[in-house]
């Protein structure tokens, strides 16, 4: 159980860092960006869309190494517990879609509860992260209409 608690910690810690960095990074590099408004866009959602990705795959893999290779658990479905099947999990968890054909079984149920909330929490400031940048798009584009 101490491996999961520890594991859970370690990743709270790395996705919020990580995801602090690349939204540092976005509102550094966005107004640098020489195109229209509606592909910044893009670039904002795409790159975000990443940064989940990388977070998910985190998640994936600790699940994997933590059922794999320490044995604090397992997963319960038609992939057992393969890689494929944590980041399938991983997924699930992190975008708190739910349990379907893959779920975890002892101490690792506490990595995908911890995952889901910090997933919640990581989607949300993505998503208040797009609404800001969606408002100075806007501001930006009145602002050039009015002159």
């Amino acid at each position: 159980m101490f491996a999961v608690v520890l594991t859970c910690l370690v990743l709270i810690a790395l996705t919020t860092v990580f995801h602090y960095e690349v939204l540092r990074l976005l509102n550094t590099w966005l107004p640098r960006l020489r195109m229209p408004n509606r592909p910044k866009l893009l670039v904002v959602v795409s790159v975000t869309f990443a940064a989940h990705a990388v977070e998910i795959a985190a998640y994936g893999l600790a699940m994997f190494l933590l059922v794999r290779h320490f044995g604090v658990g397992s997963l319960d479905g038609p992939l057992e517990s393969s890689l494929e099947a944590s980041m399938y999990l991983s997924a699930e968890c992190y975008t708190s879609l739910g349990f379907a054909d893959v779920r975890p079984l002892g101490p690792v149920r506490w990595l995908a509860g911890v995952e889901a909330l910090n997933g919640l929490l990581l989607i949300g400031w993505s998503a208040s992260y797009l609404y800001i940048a969606m408002e100075k798009f806007w501001r930006d584009a009145d602002a050039r209409r009015h002159r």
